[in-house]
């Protein structure tokens, strides 16, 4: 059966709970990771793995990394609740300095206490510039935070940020365990100590991470005593070891997902989620950096017909990085599918077809490279739908494929078919994707887009206090975009599960564009009850 979430308000949606009939497990499958056995283990197929497990250097940012908490974390309609925190942040009527009560009965899993000194130093390494944690950005309105005792912290900002509570949720590292090694290469990125309610046990590059439950959690043990984490970039393979009972639960494109409709035992979910896939243009190529071809394919890829086809109605159009249905889409930056109006804007600036069909302008031909990760199935689809959309305009688009290691090369001068996306402030994709003193910064503006005036709006949005004035900031930034698109948003897609049925209480958030080892149905794992 295919359980679809409700497509309400992104940033206000209440997630329904799946309340599923019990049906018989998957047949006992034998192989590597061994699911299709009890209830109180779990085998999930996951596309990536993370590049670390620490905290300090970025790992489980947006909350849901299961080793570790946060001070605050998302509930499932994606409100603000204490974790580590006794109560939400006490915020001063000027929105600089942030509060926080800590719980006094919480011990990290090697039996150490929890305290106020662990907070100061999780966020004290992060912010240091001996750290390389590429999301430091996120905390660039920290300009203190200090311990009042053991059991409170106060962090002082050099400006008004209004989402800095939803930073929050950001992993708290043991200052005991990881304080006195080398952040960046030390033990503590692969053998991480948290407070979480589960441990790593082991964890084997390119193949599984394995976690077992904390019997020390301050929430309760978990019933769902082991998850394995199985790394499987391949969607084709994901879907084969699941089908042989090699897997409990896998992340599947929705073309793949159908193909369980109907098998017993098995429930599909679709999450829904701000993830979107988009082509990034890079500004120093002398094809992808104009902006007339970057407006003509703005108007000739058909949205609509990915949706349909691709994504099988499993998600949205896109027309920039905040989805449609949030409140902080600026109407009217909707770009039809308007391929006569493309091939007249390229005419007009002096772009002319040649013999081959293939437009060509003082000389340069228009065309250029698009890659995408090998064994993304979902990636593979959008890139060549792109480009045969950008053929009928006379723009040639050669698709490649490759590991990330490869695309990584290639990002300042090749196109690349990208993913992002967070649910949360529009500060969290905007910023990141589109300031320019973050190009060309690893996954950060990919496409080395420069804009000032979206860079002043944007620091506009980020130290406002004031909703209004941040409405406006974030209205100009989609507008100037629309203008000057240096990324031709595709799609926004919902996240597909399949997954075992023999579970209580499972259900699903709206989810980020990272995806599989904590956010995805078992978000709230530790919650779940074995069905009898």
């Amino acid at each position: 059966m295919t359980v679809r979430m409700p497509r309400t308000g992104i940033a206000t949606a209440a997630v329904a709970t799946l309340l599923a009939a019990a049906c018989s497990a998957p047949g006992e499958g034998g192989g590597g990771d061994g699911g299709g056995g009890e209830g109180d283990s779990l085998v999930i197929g996951i596309a990536n793995e993370p590049d670390t497990l620490s905290p300090l250097l970025g790992y489980g940012k947006d909350g849901n990394s299961k080793i570790f908490d946060g001070l605050l974390r998302h509930d499932e309609d994606m409100e603000l609740k204490p974790a580590l925190a006794t109560a939400l942040p006490e915020v001063s009527d000027d929105g600089l300095t942030y509060t926080f009560a800590l719980r006094d009965d919480v011990e990290f899993s090697d039996g150490s206490p929890f305290t106020a000194r662990d907070v100061v130093f999780t966020y004290e390494t992060i912010l240091d510039d001996g750290t390389n944690n590429a999301a430091k950005g996120d905390l660039d309105a920290v300009e203190s935070v200090t311990a009042e005792g053991d059991h409170t912290v106060v962090f002082t900002l050099a400006h008004p940020y209004a989402p800095f509570a939803d930073r929050t949720v950001l992993p708290i590292a043991s200052a005991e365990a990881a304080g006195g090694q080398d952040v960046n290469t030390g033990p503590y990125n692969t053998e991480p100590i948290g407070t979480g309610p589960y441990v790593v046990t082991g964890w084997t590059r390119g193949e599984r991470i394995t976690l077992e439950a904390n019997p020390g959690y301050w929430g309760g043990e978990p019933e769902v005593g082991r998850l394995t984490m199985a790394v499987i970039p391949d969607d084709d393979v994901r879907a084969t070891r699941l089908r042989s009972g090699d897997l409990d639960a896998a992340v599947l494109p929705p073309n793949l997902a159908a193909t369980f409709d109907g098998e017993d035992g098995l429930v599909t979910l679709e999450a829904e989620s701000a993830d979107f896939r988009a082509v990034t243009l890079p500004s120093d190529h002398p094809v992808t950096g104009d902006r007339d071809i970057r407006r003509a394919l703005d108007l000739a890829v058909d949205r609509e017909l990915m949706v349909e086809s691709i994504l099988q109605g499993a998600g949205h159009v896109a027309h920039g990085p905040i989805p449609t249905v949030s409140p902080w889409f600026a109407e009217g930056t909707e770009r039809a599918h308007d391929p006569e109006g493309a091939a007249e804007l390229l005419d007009a600036a002096g772009w002319a077809p040649g013999d081959d069909g293939v437009r060509a302008k003082d000389g340069q031909r228009a065309s250029f490279t698009l890659w995408y990760p090998a064994g993304d199935r979902l990636r593979q689809e959008h890139a060549l739908a792109y480009a045969g959309d950008a053929e009928q305009i006379g723009i040639d688009i050669t698709v490649e494929s490759g590991p990330w290691e490869v695309i990584d090369e290639r990002m300042a001068e090749d196109a690349v078919l990208s993913g992002g996306g967070d649910p949360g402030d529009p500060d969290f994709d905007l910023y990141t994707l589109l300031h320019s003193s973050l190009a060309g910064d690893g996954y950060n503006n990919m496409g080395r887009y420069r804009n000032p005036a979206v860079d002043e709006e944007l620091e506009n949005g980020r130290r406002s206090a004031d909703p209004a004035e941040r409405e406006a900031a974030y209205d100009a930034v989609q507008r100037e975009l629309a203008d000057d698109p240096g990324y031709t948003f595709l799609t926004h897609i919902d996240h597909v599960y399949v997954m075992a049925d023999r579970w209580d209480g499972v259900s699903t958030q709206i989810e980020p564009h990272d995806h599989g080892l904590g956010h995805g149905p078992w978000w709230n794992v530790e919650d779940w009850r074995v069905r009898p």
